[in-house]
């Protein structure tokens, strides 16, 4: 009888020492975003000078703050030590994502060379696949998942379940949690959470953007693809054509 009383008071013990899982429902996460500017463009005459004096990455931190299964993610601020030319970062400036996951609402603000074009729409369904493959990001343990965007655009995300809205950078979404880190090879970029905020978070910034038009997703490709019909024509066909999609999946994320 003491014998067990013993085990029972170690295992108690052994439990306690260990530390809880929390279940957060609302936070502020910030997350480092790498884009691997000189791999998007071209190998033209032009393309290959604009490459002498750039930076290999283009480095911003953007924030996704949520509560009640919302959430509303967006441009903070570049790395103090960029130095890239003005049209490289104004439309990452103005881009705003909303989900509202109550409703499987998305409301997207996307800026194309100075024009905003705003989207409401549902929010994409992915089909992901889940792997064994774990890491730690920003304190959390987190699983990796793989899944496709636009039929043949693989997506490498790693999401925690201590973190409960099924979201993430972008549009991308749908895992049983949170999605913590993301790389996108095909885009060249990366998208990584250095730190997650739990006090102090204002939800009152938590909300879509309004304005008189809005496109569906479904409108928003084929007026990209009426507007870009005659870009991308000179220099190697596949390259033109591969700059082209790039264009349009980063358009449409």
């Amino acid at each position: 009888m003491k014998i067990k009383i013993i085990f029972t008071a170690l295992a108690l013990l052994v439990i306690s020492s260990l530390p809880a899982q929390q279940f957060i429902s609302k936070a502020v996460i910030e997350y480092e975003v790498k884009a691997n500017i000189k791999k998007t463009l071209g190998s033209s005459m032009w393309e290959e000078m604009m490459k002498e004096n750039l930076p290999t990455f283009k480095t911003g931190y953007y924030t996704y703050t949520f509560a009640n299964n919302k959430s509303v993610y967006k441009f903070s601020h570049w790395d103090p030590t960029l130095k890239i030319p003005k049209h490289l970062k104004d439309s990452d400036e103005e881009n705003v994502w909303y989900s509202d996951h109550n409703t499987g609402l998305l409301n997207m603000q996307k800026n194309v060379y100075g024009s905003n074009f705003n989207v409401e729409d549902s929010i994409p369904t992915l089909e992901w696949k889940l792997t064994n493959e774990n890491r730690v990001i920003a304190g959390f343990n987190c699983r990796k998942a793989v899944a496709k965007i636009f039929d043949s655009v693989y997506v490498f995300a790693f999401y925690t379940d201590e973190i409960m809205i099924p979201g993430g950078p972008c549009s991308i979404n749908g895992l049983p949690g949170m999605i913590l880190g993301l790389t996108i090879p095909r885009l060249y970029t990366s998208w990584i959470a250095t730190k997650v905020m739990l006090n102090g978070i204002n939800e009152s910034v938590i909300k879509p953007v309004t304005v008189k038009k809005y496109y569906t997703l479904k409108d928003l490709k084929s007026t990209l693809n009426e507007r870009t019909k005659d870009w991308y024509r000179w220099g190697d066909a596949n390259e033109m054509k591969e700059q082209k999609a790039r264009f349009e999946w980063t358009t449409m994320l």
